[in-house]
This record gives C-alpha cells, structure tokens and sequence, in this order.
C-alpha cells in the first residue's frame, strides 16, 4: 500500500500497488471513448465505482461520485479520448473538430497547433468501429492515410476495412498499454487520470470527483458547470487532473508533475495553486509550470505556442472565478497520439500527491 505521513522524509509505494494500478489501467485503455461518444465507457467506469461505498450520479455529459466529506476536495478529469468519426461513405474526420465543433476552430488550441504535426502519425495504425451507446464491437481496419483538409480544417483518414460503416459511427485506436524501461505508452489522455482517480476512491478517499466527457471537443466545462448549477455549490478547492505534452522525452523529465498558474482562458486559484506546490515540496516532488515552460519557449518562437484551454479555465471565466482551483498535470510526449508516453516515476509521484490529500 502507499505508506504516507505528509511531512515526512519518504512516501512508498510498493510494488504490487503500482501493479494493480497498472492492471486497472491496461483494462481501461481497450476500453472505446471517442469524444462526443463516451457513452460505453461512462458504463464501464460506472462498473468500476459501483463496487465501492460511494453515491453515484450519471447526467448528461458528467459522472458524479462522492464519499462522506463530499466538500472536503474536488476533483475533475475527462473521460474521452481523440478518434474517428465516420460522416459518409468510407470518409472519417477527426472526432473532436467535425462540423458540429466549428466554434473551436479559432486557432489557438493545442489541439489545432498540432494538427500538422500528427498528421503523418496514424499511418498503419489500426482502429475498432463500435455501436455508439452499448460499445458493441463493429470491425476492424487499417488507416492507409492522413491528411489535413485545407478547406474543411480537420484531419481526413481513408480506412481500409471499414467501409460498410454509416455515418455516426465511432471509430476508435486500437490500444494496448505497452510498459517498458520504467514508461508507458497508450493513447493516454485521459484515461490515465481516470484511473488515478478510480485508484483513489479504491484508497480511501472520500472528496468528489467529477467525470467529464467531450473535454477534446471543448465541451466538459459545459457539463460540469452544468453539476455545479445544480448543486448550487460554488468552489475554489477543484483540482482538474490531465496530461500535458512536451515535445522531447528530455523536456518532458524536467519535471515528474506539472502545475499551471494559468491558461488561455483564465488565471488559476493562487491559494491551491500554492498547496499544490507546498505538497510536492514536502513530498520531494519534482515540478515545473507549464506557464513558465510556454512563456520561455515563446520568447525564442516567431509563432508563439498556445497555453492552451483547460476545461478549469473555461469555467473560471464562465463564472468570473466562483469557481476555481487548480489544475495538475503528467508530462508526456506523442500527444495526441496512440502511443502517448509517461515515466513511472511521474505516476508514482502523482499518486503520492493525491494519497496525501486521504
């Protein structure tokens, strides 16, 4: 078990719980959620936490799960993955910037900023179809190539193998955690904070945690804004876990977990930013500022790098900061990409934050 005293020199983490972990994640990954259909994943996540003493809500777009101090600590973290979506015959776009997603096109998103980048990167890789709400396996088939439309601006994919899907149809990476020379690898945004989440609940703690779909699509803040109206319930203690890319495997060891001030949308919560900082510090957690990191590189860039928008900054600004916290981050490489990349000393080091928050 993960042994912690919040202030003491060493915080372990022994070996058969970083195996369950990884087990609980390996399970997760083959799991489909193509943003704007994360509806078979909700179910299995559901499956998940219903083992648990936990009280549990699913509306449209968030799932919901609390312990017995349910303000005590909240935290967020999107469900959806980046995939396909077929919209005619034997055509596929990128999922998250099809039509019904224009308004996010303005050009400053990671996302965006990166298209040209990955483009090249699906060649070869095989994807799954599936029926949307109950996950039903559909085929498979290869991606032969990629390409950005300069008229629709989105990622195009020609499949061979798929062509008897209608549109609407989900088309999901084939993906397998692969573990190798302490990192692993998968399409991992962002199923991996859901599983350090799920991990979590499984050790004891007892805040809340909100799931969030179409986070890719620019979408979750929607759905968990909508949580927040409900409840009437305003908070400046919510933490939004994620990964967050850099663009060599140096560059992403700088640091084992990333803190942000801010981000394109809006400035963070100072007071949990600077808990945040304090823990891993107490911790001999290594971090930097992702807001630093950008700030540095832009000032050597003739095309500055985006700071990208978060689903905490959305809300910030949609709330003029009646709701607000911070965000904590992975660093990876391959963004975006079925083969994402994070260190185990990165994992292990975020489960040590999160476990002393229990």
């Amino acid at each position: 078990m993960i042994v912690k005293t919040l202030g003491s020199d060493e915080t372990k983490l022994d070996q058969t719980e970083l195996s369950e972990f990884l087990h609980l994640l390996g399970g997760l990954v083959r799991e489909p959620s193509v943003v704007g259909v994360e509806a078979a994943f909700f179910r299995a996540l559901l499956r998940e936490l219903e083992e648990l003493p936990l009280s549990i809500s699913l509306y449209h777009g968030v799932l919901v799960a609390h312990g017995t101090r349910p303000h005590s600590l909240l935290l967020s973290a999107h469900v959806d993955r980046h995939g396909l979506l077929c919209t005619g015959p034997n055509e596929f776009q990128y999922a998250a910037f099809i039509a019904g997603n224009r308004g996010e096109l303005n050009g400053d998103s990671v996302s965006e900023q990166m298209m040209e980048l990955i483009q090249d990167r699906f060649i070869g890789q095989r994807v799954q179809s599936h029926v949307p709400h109950s996950g039903t396996y559909l085929g498979q088939g290869i991606i032969t190539r990629s390409f950005v439309c300069p008229y629709r601006r989105n990622l195009i994919f020609e499949i061979d193998g798929l062509s008897h899907l209608q549109p609407g149809t989900p088309v999901s990476f084939v993906d397998r955690l692969g573990i190798s020379d302490g990192f692993i690898s998968a399409q991992l945004d962002n199923v991996l904070s859901v599983a350090l989440l799920i991990h979590l609940f499984r050790s004891g703690f007892q805040g809340t945690v909100l799931f969030t779909a179409g986070e890719e699509a620019g979408r979750s803040w929607r759905y968990a804004l909508e949580w927040f109206l409900r409840q009437q319930l305003w908070t400046r203690r919510l933490i939004v876990l994620d990964t967050s890319p850099y663009p060599t495997p140096l560059a992403a060891a700088n640091q084992e977990v990333v803190l942000r001030r801010r981000d394109a949308s809006a400035a963070f919560d100072p007071a949990m930013t600077e808990e945040l900082k304090r823990r891993c510090e107490t911790l001999r957690i290594s971090y930097n500022f992702k807001d630093d990191y950008v700030e540095s590189v832009n000032r050597q860039r003739e095309k500055p790098l985006s700071y990208g928008r978060t689903e905490l900054g959305r809300l910030v600004a949609a709330t003029e900061g009646k709701i607000n916290g911070t965000t904590l981050q992975i660093p990876t490489t391959s963004y975006h990409t079925a083969s994402e990349t994070a260190s185990l000393q990165s994992i292990i080091a975020m489960l040590k934050l999160l476990m002393s928050y229990i």
